[in-house]
């Protein structure tokens, strides 16, 4: 292959440029697609005090600015059509915003002190926790009504759906519990007791068990969704950390399901799990009180909301070790990677 170099304008320049277009089609062909070695993107992260998302550019980890939004912004996530969804406690709403303008383009009622929600596989409804109604609410996205609502445990938080979208799962903080939910029925079916102040749910790739954290057990319960049972706990240890401190809240699976990760809170730790060993392969030191996860897309890097610190911590997963904490805005909450 011959050697490169940087080309001008020059006529000699343009006719080595045709030579080796026509020599080496391939080459100039990938030479003219190449992408970086890490793909463009942004990541979004949400404010508790400041009303407005901050975002990061996941090449450079530099903050490239803000994006004002509803009060108390909290769970964010990606719709279907790829607009970015951000529940509001204190606005009860939801901001839809349009990520290629950067523009909110339509607030979606979401109910009382709404804090996590789930969309269903079509895009077409919103299940959201309503916390101080202890219910779950489910919203039309398009026309923003309630369709229905389903008394459940007092402060519910985490909400997942099914692949299928026919089951719903649904953490009550004060009852630990996990309320199983058959969708078309609108109908609890199942309460499925786990570790103190359940907060977050996963499912695992092949849909066969739930993983849900307990911030108060240090510990992640695993649920079979077959007979809707807890088949195992895995607790959390950290050392040189009381085990009261030890406080799960996020977690995230990669796409295989073979590794998990988990936030754990005033620990200020992050864990990584092997799923099928059930056992934590490492603990990753980052900001204060670690409280929600996300991955980049190609799952090389793991992005972690320090909820105390106002900062977030890029972790790379291979080597399991921080590489950068970027400061954001007041008492972040949540992390969307968009690339």
């Amino acid at each position: 292959m011959p050697t490169l170099i940087p080309l001008s304008k020059g006529p000699l320049q343009v006719h080595a440029i045709f030579k080796l277009a026509v020599a080496f089609p391939v080459v100039v062909a990938a030479l003219a697609t190449a992408s970086p070695a890490r793909a463009q993107g942004t990541a979004y992260v949400s404010s508790e005090k400041d009303n407005a998302l901050t975002l990061i550019d996941v090449q450079t980890l530099a903050v490239k600015g803000t994006l004002p939004t509803c009060k108390r912004g909290r769970h964010l996530q990606l719709m279907p059509d790829r607009k970015l969804m951000v529940a509001c406690t204190d606005s009860n709403a939801a901001d839809v915003i349009d990520l290629a303008s950067g523009k909110s383009v339509r607030r979606i009622p979401l109910g009382a002190e709404p804090e996590a929600f789930d969309i269903s596989p079509d895009g077409k409804t919103v299940y959201v926790s309503n916390e101080d109604e202890a219910e779950v609410s489910f919203i039309d996205a398009a026309s923003g009504s309630k369709l229905k609502a389903i008394k459940v445990g007092k402060e519910p938080e985490g909400v997942k759906i099914s692949a299928d979208g026919k089951t719903l799962y649904v953490t009550s903080e004060v009852a630990s519990l996990v309320h199983v939910i058959d969708v078309a029925s609108a109908k609890v079916v199942k309460n499925i007791p786990v570790g103190k102040r359940p907060r977050r749910i996963a499912i695992t790739a092949d849909g066969k068990e739930l993983w849900v954290t307990s911030e108060l057990d240090a510990s992640v319960s695993i649920i079979s969704t077959a007979s809707h049972s807890v088949t195992a706990r895995l607790a959390f240890t950290v050392k040189g950390v009381r085990s009261e401190d030890i406080t799960p809240v996020g977690i995230q699976m990669t796409r295989d399901g073979k590794r998990a990760f988990v936030a754990l809170g005033r620990a200020n730790h992050v864990a990584f799990i092997d799923v099928a060993g059930r056992k934590v392969t490492d603990l990753v030191l980052v900001g204060k009180r670690a409280w929600n996860v996300a991955l980049d897309k190609a799952e090389a890097r793991l992005w972690v909301v320090n909820g105390l610190s106002d900062d977030v911590t890029v972790v790379d997963v291979a080597g399991a070790k921080a590489i950068k904490s970027i400061p954001v805005g007041r008492v972040p909450y949540g992390v969307v990677v968009v690339e």
